[in-house]
């Protein structure tokens, strides 16, 4: 539940928040929570920055990949069972152990968010997998 709140922001921020809105077609109400939001994470979770992509905003480790990414390599070392997880997925996505485990630390308190990322990823996979197999046997010609 959103509750209003009065704040007194600059001609300057307020100039650049209204331009921001603008361009992502947005209110500077809502853009205001965005930033104040992707602030407040990244407070809590220095490693980590906002990106924007094909795919929409996510969450990314600062100089490296998405924090989703991390977690799917994560998952796969884990079903190998190796002692060290954190140590076999820095070296396997060339991360330090510490990014690895500011991207841990992340899902740790956005769990849902991260993976739904990962869900919809894997379906845009299957998707586009799909549709290859179908230009295929297109491009194979008729079945004799």
């Amino acid at each position: 539940m959103a509750t209003p709140r009065s704040v007194r922001l600059s001609d300057d921020v307020l100039r650049r928040l209204a331009d921001l809105a603008g361009r992502r077609g947005t209110s500077v109400s809502s853009t205001i929570e965005r930033l104040l939001d992707e602030a407040l994470r990244r407070e809590a979770h220095p490693g980590v920055t906002f990106r924007d992509g094909p795919s929409g905003r996510r969450a990314g480790l600062v100089g490296g990949p998405d924090v989703d990414e991390v977690i799917r390599t994560l998952r796969a070392v884990q079903e190998e069972h190796h002692e060290d997880v954190v140590a076999a997925v820095a070296e396997m996505t060339s991360l330090t152990e510490a990014q690895v485990r500011a991207a841990v630390a992340y899902y740790a308190d956005h769990r849902s968010e991260v993976d739904a990322r990962i869900a919809a990823n894997e379906r845009a996979a299957e998707e586009l997998e799909a549709a290859w197999r179908r230009q295929q046997e297109v491009l194979a010609g008729p079945a004799q």
